[in-house]
């Protein structure tokens, strides 16, 4: 029995012993443990999370997307869910005073005053947006013009419930969700103390986020001094190959002070975008040459443009262009009137606040 319980344990040490030298031996020089070996030849842990890394990199900004889109859907709901339950109550107050139905009081203020499109709106429509229309004018004047009555119809009611929001006196309290997003040391045009901080991520080689840059200009100009562009790099490369590399070269521009230069250069000839080209413009800036052409090669700001596409991950920012006013979220190409708006809102709420005891 006691020869018996030597061996037993002369067999466990021996397990034992080897047992830590397999472990040992499945460690690769950095610490990192063997997933696989084939033929003796090991694959680490290391070097398969290191092949993993694209792929484990979309997949975290496809998470931190989500979880940003959710919040940010929660908000929407409460709004839009608001801006419903304030409006009903003001459609059945007014209704009651005049005897009627709220039915019957949209149907005499809004559907009864809202007048077909002429021909020329319609052909106005069709020109300033047949960049986007693929098809001729004449096979969708009907679906323009029933977009433009649908729009004047949606006017009209947002005139009467703006009219009976200011004879009610209502007031909003629920805050607007807001994006904390970073802008210390990124490229920005107007005054640091501005009132409104306008937070843009872009792609130079998207023709909205073209677009979109012209009408940012428009609000920086008509709103001067009271408000602030800050530009952040969200190059979305698998459909913009070109985006990336060109988000790097507005950056080593920015090393010579020229970054709203190469910005504008690029955007005004999106065609040309290799590496040449990107060259070939900081040239014609007149920059020093050889210091963009190695700041380029090298891949200096390769790191930099992967942080600004995590950080606008992290604020929800999935596609180009999209900005942030003030942390609020707006998404696509938005037209000059939506962005003026928020920004007058902005100031007026800084103004409310600032008189405050």
């Amino acid at each position: 029995m006691r020869n018996h319980i030597c061996v037993s344990m002369i067999l466990l040490a021996a397990w034992i012993t080897g047992f830590q030298q397999l472990v040992a031996q499945e460690k690769s020089s950095s610490g990192a443990k063997t997933v696989a070996t084939i033929k003796g030849a090991v694959i680490s842990e290391e070097e398969l999370n290191r092949a993993a890394t694209p792929d484990l990199e979309k997949l975290e900004l496809q998470r931190l997307q989500s979880e940003a889109n959710f919040i940010r859907s929660r908000q929407q709901i409460l709004e839009n869910t608001l801006k419903r339950l304030v409006e009903e109550r003001l459609l059945d107050a007014e209704a009651a005073r005049q005897g009627i139905k709220a039915k019957d009081l949209l149907a005499k203020e809004v559907d009864q005053k809202v007048k077909d499109p002429t021909t020329e709106e319609v052909n106005s429509f069709y020109e300033a947006n047949k960049s986007r229309i693929p098809t001729p004018r004449e096979q969708v004047a009907g679906q323009i013009q029933q977009y433009l009555k649908q729009q004047n119809h949606n006017k009209l009611k947002d005139e009467l419930i703006d009219r009976l929001k200011k004879e009610n006196q209502v007031t909003l309290a629920l805050e607007p969700l807001r994006t904390n997003v970073e802008v210390a040391g990124q490229p920005s045009k107007g005054p640091a103390q501005a009132p409104v901080t306008i937070v843009e991520f872009s792609d130079f080689q998207c023709p909205y986020c073209k677009n979109f840059t012209d009408t940012l200009y428009r609000v920086l100009k008509d709103f001067s001094p009271d408000v602030r562009l800050v530009f952040r790099q969200l190059p979305l490369s698998e459909i913009h190959p070109l985006a990336e590399k060109a988000g790097e070269a507005s950056l080593c521009a920015q090393e010579q002070g020229k970054f709203w230069e190469m910005h504008d250069l690029m955007f005004k000839d999106q065609a040309n975008l290799k590496v040449e080209d990107l060259k070939a413009k900081a040239a014609g800036l007149g920059l020093d040459a050889a210091a963009f052409n190695s700041c380029l090669d090298s891949g200096k700001y390769a790191q930099t443009i992967r942080q600004d596409i995590r950080d606008g991950a992290l604020a929800g920012a999935s596609g180009t262009p999209a900005a942030f006013i003030n942390g609020r979220f707006v998404g696509g190409a938005r037209p000059y009137d939506e962005l003026a708006a928020m920004v007058k809102e902005e100031l007026q709420k800084k103004a409310a606040n600032s008189s405050k005891p």
